[in-house]
């Protein structure tokens, strides 16, 4: 492939109003350059919103309202995890329906998939906005903590609605090869963002209560651009008729996304109860470690979005009969992820204190951060490869054994080391950070040798 062509490629990836492409017929590496850039820049402007939030908090606010920052997106890593679960299921229905070419049926299940996302937002968003102080009180949230930031919780918790429909909308556009379409529009939802975090935090001075609403108007704007591309061409009585439930649909849905959801459930509990653990150290640690993950995020959500590339081609190639196809470009996506996270450990390692100190001067603050940095950097190679093998089943619609090795990993052998290996380490949350990678380790060889074994390949969706 020359120069040309791959400049080409990557201009149609971004630019091509011609998105309904059959990935399953043309080069593997065209497939992979049409869909992955579209996603990998999806996932990093959908990491933008916790990076950006921690940049206006931490300068404008203070520790502890990047604090309550930290102590709340801990909580709503569970809400994040019902909307993965949801969006996975997504990817994998729609993905396999237009490999299959039943476009319709694509549809059909795109419509279902909005109904279960606002039913279940609406479930946890509206108890969560009522018992935020309840819920950061079990969090470990000192009760200044809680005064200087109680208001974003609350509004944090109450956008599960969007929260579920952004990532869900954005795996069913990209099940059917619409990438650019969900990039486009979280984008759009990004630049909202930071524009109203300026205004409202910066400007205004709103504190932490401007950054939730800034986030929750900025991703409402994602969800409607979302939800504007796939209802084209559609009237409004069509659009009514098509949002009746369809139950055997929802049935199908539910059973894949509960798979996918209890993985991220799982993943997401264990990381409660870290921070729960990262509490007891004070608020200045709890702040690093806060703004340490949202850079960690802010890294790592673009390896989810390779990720989901070979979860879309992998089950698209499934729907069109080609699985070995499909298998050599999950190992493709897995080698150039593992290139990419190689390059950001060594960016960690080498400017770890430089970042932190964009984000906060306190010096126990830029301490606690650096050393998570360092310390996460050292698994971050091996977790690419562990990411996108995992997607990969996912996108198989295999998502049984992912979930019991999630509860294994992080429950079995995360949270234990995570609770006892504090005690060897003078600065005793860097115990909590070998732990993380530890497990992650061993997610990963688990899911390679799964992923071999070939068992995922009889699943029907």
């Amino acid at each position: 492939m020359t120069f040309k062509n791959i400049k080409d490629l990557f201009y149609d990836s971004l630019f091509s109003e011609d998105e309904n492409r059959d990935y399953t017929s043309i080069p593997i590496s065209n497939a992979l350059i049409l869909l992955s850039v579209p996603m990998v820049l999806e996932m990093f402007f959908e990491a933008l919103f916790a990076l950006v939030d921690a940049f206006f908090v931490a300068k404008y606010v203070g520790v502890d309202g990047v604090a309550m920052v930290g102590i709340s997106e801990s909580i709503m890593t569970l809400i994040y995890s019902l909307a993965w679960g949801l969006a996975m299921a997504a990817t994998a229905i729609v993905a396999r329906r237009t490999g299959e070419k039943d476009y319709v049926g694509a549809r059909e299940a795109t419509f279902q998939i909005v109904l279960i996302c606002t039913s279940i937002g609406l479930l946890i968003g509206i108890p969560g906005f009522y018992f935020a102080e309840e819920i950061l009180q079990l969090m470990g949230a000192s009760q200044k903590v809680i005064e200087s930031g109680l208001w974003y919780a609350k509004l944090e918790f109450l956008s599960a609605p969007i929260v579920i429909l952004l990532f869900s909308l954005g795996g069913a556009l990209r099940g059917a090869g619409f990438a650019l379409a969900a990039m486009k529009a979280v984008i759009i939802a990004n630049i909202i963002n930071i524009g109203l975090d300026y205004l409202f935090v910066g400007i205004w001075a709103m504190g932490v209560k401007g950054a939730a609403i800034a986030t929750i108007i900025g991703r409402s704007c994602g969800v409607f651009l979302q939800l504007k591309y796939l209802l084209k061409g559609f009237s409004i009585s069509d659009v009514l008729d098509r949002f009746r439930p369809d139950y055997e649909i929802i049935r199908n849905t539910i059973k894949i996304a509960s798979g996918s959801t209890g993985q991220f459930l799982i993943q997401s509990a264990s990381w409660v109860f870290m921070v729960r653990i990262i509490a007891t150290f004070g608020s200045e640690v709890v702040a690093g470690y806060t703004i340490a993950l949202r850079v960690i995020i802010f890294t790592i959500l673009p390896s989810w979005g390779l990720a989901n590339t070979a979860s879309t081609l992998l089950g698209q190639n499934m729907g069109a009969g080609k699985i070995e196809n499909g298998i050599k470009t999950v190992w493709t996506v897995a080698w150039v992820n593992m290139a990419f996270m190689a390059v950001v450990s060594i960016l960690f390692f080498t400017l770890g204190t430089e970042i932190m100190t964009l984000f906060d001067n306190n010096s126990v603050v830029v301490q606690a951060g650096t050393s998570c940095l360092h310390v996460m950097a050292i698994g971050y190679i091996i977790f690419g490869l562990g990411m996108v093998i995992m997607q990969a089943i996912n996108g198989a619609g295999d998502t049984l054994p992912p979930t019991l090795f999630n509860l294994l990993c992080y429950w079995m052998i995360q949270l234990p080391l995570g609770y006892y290996l504090p005690q060897f380490f003078t600065h005793g949350e860097d115990g909590i950070y070998y732990a993380i990678i530890i497990a992650e380790s061993i997610w990963t060889l688990i899911g390679v040798w799964y992923f071999k074994s070939g068992k995922w390949k009889t699943k029907k969706v």
